[in-house]
């Protein structure tokens, strides 16, 4: 096993979850804001004052939980790697029944079960690496990870929540301006599940519709909202 291209590989795909997160995010929840308000009200000005305080409100909070949410899991995996430093030197014949145990479990039968065994637990580094992997089932988290984390689900959310805007800015006509917000937002969610189902498994067609429908649908609840509060006396 090539455990630098195992942990490179891991960091990729987080950082692909994190630009997923944040790209969908943050253009359903301004797509539902401003279809919501432009269905209240026909102030330009208005609208776009709520999208871009949605904006500003929703990348830094979305940035903020991903940095907390990762530096929780990176103390998460410190602590089980002391515990289980700790446990390789206390009780060390119950660490090597633990290794001894994965490998059964993945088929290794008599002479060889013992030999891989002992030849994990011999290597003190590799012996920590698997029981963290394949025992307690935790990735390692970089140091960097969280400040990684933070920046690229502040960046993909600005990137999402911009999208719906763009028809706002570029026409004065409301019904013109959301058909145009549904239509390209439709066509970016679709290559953010597109992508996502081409970058790990699954059905490219089918996750592309999935994340689709999802955004839409969230999206045209927030016009609905607007519709029924605009129409109604407050």
């Amino acid at each position: 096993m090539d455990i630098i291209n195992f942990h490179e590989k891991h960091s990729k795909r987080g950082l692909l979850s994190d630009f997923i997160l944040g790209g969908q995010d943050g253009l359903v929840n301004v797509l539902g804001v401003i279809l919501g308000v432009s269905a209240a009200t026909s102030d330009i000005r208005l609208i776009l004052v709520a999208a871009f305080a949605a904006l500003g409100a929703e990348s830094i909070s979305m940035g903020a939980v991903a940095y907390t949410s990762t530096l929780a899991r990176r103390r998460q995996y410190l602590k089980e790697v002391e515990r289980e430093k700790r446990e390789m030197k206390e009780v060390p014949k119950m660490e090597r029944k633990e290794v001894w145990e994965v490998f059964k479990e993945w088929g290794y039968k008599g002479k060889e079960l013992e030999r891989m065994t002992d030849g994990i637990i011999a290597n003190p580094k590799a012996w920590l690496e698997f029981m963290m992997a394949f025992e307690l089932k935790l990735q390692p988290v970089e140091k960097e990870a969280p400040k990684n984390s933070f920046f690229v689900v502040l960046a993909a959310t600005i990137l999402g929540s911009v999208i719906p805007v763009i028809p706002f800015l570029l026409t004065g006509n409301i019904f013109d301006a959301q058909i145009s917000a549904i239509a390209v937002s439709a066509i970016f969610l679709f290559a953010i599940g597109y992508y996502e189902a081409k970058a790990t498994v699954g059905s490219l067609w089918k996750s592309g519709l999935e994340m689709l429908i999802i955004g839409i649908a969230a999206g045209i609840a927030g016009y609905l909202i607007g519709k029924f509060f605009g129409a109604s006396p407050i």
